[in-house]
C-alpha cells in the first residue's frame, strides 16, 4: 500500500554529511525482491475451496472467536452487526469477507533507502530473517541467552545478505536488556545499522507507539502518515482466539496505516485439527476474523494473510517442521489468501534440529521449496531459524542466507529468449564436441549458473589439504568474513541524534522491568 506516487523529499537536516558519507561508504551486491515468473502449486480445486470458505463462516456464525479483554474492539464488532456474547463474537456469514474487501491486495513497504523499499503481494516473494529466538548459538560460543550485541550482528548480517530483502524484526530476543525497553535498543538497530525494511514491536500497545514514532523520526511524519515503513506480526492465540496484547499492537498499526500480519499460530494437534482440511478451515476462519477487524478500526488498512503451521510429534509433543502436511496446508492457505485478494506470508528455514546438520538442512530446504511454489508474498524467518524457533544460528542464518540465491534463481523461470534457446552453440559445437570454449559459453559463464558463496565444491584433496573443513565451519568463517566486511549505511547524523533522544527519554520515563 502507497498512498503517494511521488514520496517528498526527505528533510535536508544533515544531509550533506550524510550523502557525502554514503557515497564514499563500500558497495556490496544486494538483488531485488523476487518477482516470480513461474506457476503457483494448487492442491485444491474450487470444489475443495468453496467447502473449506464454507466450513470456516460457519466456525465463524455458529462457534465464533474470543475477543478477550478488549472492550473497544467489542464495540466495534457490535456496531458492525456481529453477534457479541461476553468476549465470544460471532460474525454472520459474509460479513467478514465483505469487510476484508478494502484491504489491499499489493502493499508497498519503504525502506529509508528506496533502493530498498519492497512489494509484497501479486508475484512477489520478500524474505526476512528469523524471528523471535530467546537463545543464540554459534560454533565458538555454543547454545546461550542471546544478548543485544548478538542481536546487532544479526542486523549486520541480514544487511550484507545479498539474498534478503529485509531486516525482520526480534532476529533474536536480547535478553540483557529490560523488557520494557529492550524494543528502542532493537528499533534502533534496525534503523541504522541496515537501509533496509524492518519490523515493529508489537509484545505491547505502547511498544507499538513507540514503533510508529521513531518511525516518524526517520522518515518524518508526514511520510509516515501516507506510507508503510513497517511490517508487523500480530499473531492469533489459536483455537480462535485474540487477545489483548496483539489486539492492541493491531489497533495502533492500522489507524497509523501500517502493514500488519494476521497470523494463526498453529502447532497442528494441539491447537488445531491434525487433518489438514481441518486446519485450513480454522487458519481461515482466524484469518477472515482478523483481517475484517482491522478493515473495522481503519478501512484501507495494509494486512497480510498469515500461515504459521507444524504439525505435533504424538510420541514427544514436540512440534514438528518440514513435514508433508505442512506443505499441504502451506499450498492450501495461499490459494485462500489468493482467492481474499489478499498478500500471503508463510514458510521459512523452519527445522526443529538441535545444530545445523543434515535433519536441519532437510527439513529447511522442504519449507523454503513449498514457500516458493505455494505463492507466499512475505517470508518470515527465511534464514537462522534452529531447534523449533528456540535459537538463531549464526552459522545456519549464512547457510540459508545463501540458499536463498537459489530460490531467486528457480522463480526467475526458463530464459526462452535467443540467447537462452542457445541454436547457435548447439550448431558450432555439432556433434562430438564440447561446450567449454564455444562463444555461447564464453559470453554466458559468469552468470549462467547459481552459486554458493558457502558450500565446497573443491576436489578431496584441496578440500582436505585445507582443512577438511564441513558446512558449519565453512559457515563460520563466512559470518566472520561478512561482519569483517560490514560497514554502517549512512544516516541523517540529525535524523540520528534525534532516535537517541527519544530512546533515553523514554527509558528515563520508567523503571527497568525484566518480568
Amino acid at each position: 500500500m502507497s498512498l503517494e506516487q511521488n514520496p517528498p523529499r526527505r528533510r535536508a537536516r544533515g544531509g550533506g554529511a550524510a550523502r557525502r558519507a554514503e557515497r564514499s561508504a563500500p558497495k556490496f551486491e544486494s538483488v531485488k525482491f523476487i518477482e516470480r515468473n513461474i506457476p503457483n502449486f494448487d492442491i485444491l480445486n474450487d470444489e475443495a475451496l468453496e467447502l473449506i470458505e464454507h466450513n470456516a463462516e460457519t466456525v465463524l456464525e455458529e462457534i465464533g472467536v474470543n475477543f478477550v479483554d478488549t472492550p473497544d474492539a467489542l464495540a466495534l464488532w457490535c456496531e458492525a452487526g456481529a453477534d457479541v456474547d461476553g468476549e465470544r463474537v460471532r460474525i454472520p456469514r459474509g460479513l467478514a469477507r465483505e469487510l476484508c474487501k478494502t484491504a489491499p491486495d499489493r502493499i508497498t513497504q519503504h525502506a529509508r533507502n528506496p533502493e530498498r523499499t519492497v512489494e509484497i503481494g501479486g508475484n512477489t516473494l520478500v524474505l526476512a530473517p528469523v524471528y523471535g529466538p530467546p537463545f543464540v548459538r554459534d560454533l565458538e560460543g555454543g547454545r546461550r541467552y542471546a544478548t543485544m550485541a548478538d542481536f546487532e550482528k544479526f542486523v549486520k548480517l541480514g544487511y550484507m545478505s545479498k539474498y534478503l530483502h529485509h531486516s525482520g524484526g526480534t532476529v533474536c530476543e536480547p535478553t540483557d536488556v529490560a523488557v520494557n525497553k529492550r524494543h528502542l535498543d532493537m528499533l534502533y538497530a534496525h534503523m541504522t545499522l541496515s537501509d533496509k525494511p524492518y519490523m515493529g514491536s508489537v509484545t505491547a500497545p505502547e511498544r507499538a507507539v513507540d514503533s510508529v514514532e521513531m518511525s516518524k523520526i526517520l522518515f518524518g511524519a508526514d511520510f509516515v502518515d501516507r506510507n508503510a515503513v513497517m511490517t508487523s506480526l500480530i499473531n492469533i492465540n489459536s483455537p480462535l482466539t485474540f487477545d489483548p496484547i496483539m489486539v492492541g499492537a493491531l489497533d495502533v498499526y492500522a489507524r497509523a496505516g501500517q502493514a500488519c500480519i494476521i497470523s494463526p499460530f498453529i502447532v497442528g494437534g494441539a491447537m488445531a485439527p491434525v487433518s489438514v482440511a481441518g486446519t485450513l478451515t480454522q487458519v481461515f476462519a482466524e484469518v477472515l476474523a482478523g483481517v475484517a477487524y482491522s478493515q473495522l478500526v481503519r478501512k484501507g488498512a495494509p494486512v497480510i494473510f498469515g500461515t504459521f503451521v507444524t504439525s505435533i510429534d504424538m510420541n514427544s509433543g514436540a512440534p514438528t517442521f518440514g513435514t508433508p502436511e505442512a506443505a499441504k496446508i502451506l499450498y492450501g492457505a495461499g490459494q485462500l489468501a489468493r482467492r481474499l485478494g489478499l498478500p500471503f506470508r508463510s514458510g521459512g528455514g523452519l527445522c526443529g534440529s538441535k545444530l545445523p546438520d543434515a535433519q536441519a538442512g532437510y527439513e529447511t530446504s522442504n519449507t523454503l521449496n513449498a514457500a516458493l511454489l505455494g505463492g507466499v508474498n512475505f517470508m518470515l524467518h527465511a534464514c537462522g531459524w534452529l531447534e523449533g524457533g528456540l535459537v538463531s544460528s549464526f552459522e545456519k542464518f549464512v547457510m540459508d542466507a545463501d540458499q536463498l540465491g537459489a530460490l531467486h534463481s528457480i522463480a526467475a523461470g526458463v530464459d526462452l529468449s535467443e540467447n537462452g534457446q542457445a541454436m547457435g552453440a548447439i550448431a558450432e559445437v555439432g556433434p562430438g564436441g564440447h561446450y567449454l570454449g564455444c562463444e555461447h559459453t564464453q559470453a554466458n559463464f559468469k552468470d549462467a549458473f547459481w552459486r554458493s558463496d558457502v558450500l565446497d565444491y573443491k576436489p578431496f584433496e584441496q578440500w582436505s589439504e585445507e582443512g577438511a573443513r564441513d558446512t558449519v565451519q565453512l559457515a563460520s568463517e563466512r559470518v566472520k568474513k561478512m561482519l569483517d566486511n560490514y560497514h554502517k549505511p549512512a544516516i541523517d547524523p540529525a535524523i540520528d541524534e534525534a532516535l537517541q533522544a527519544y530512546i533515553a527519554n523514554k527509558k528515563a520515563s520508567m523503571p527497568d522491568a525484566f518480568g
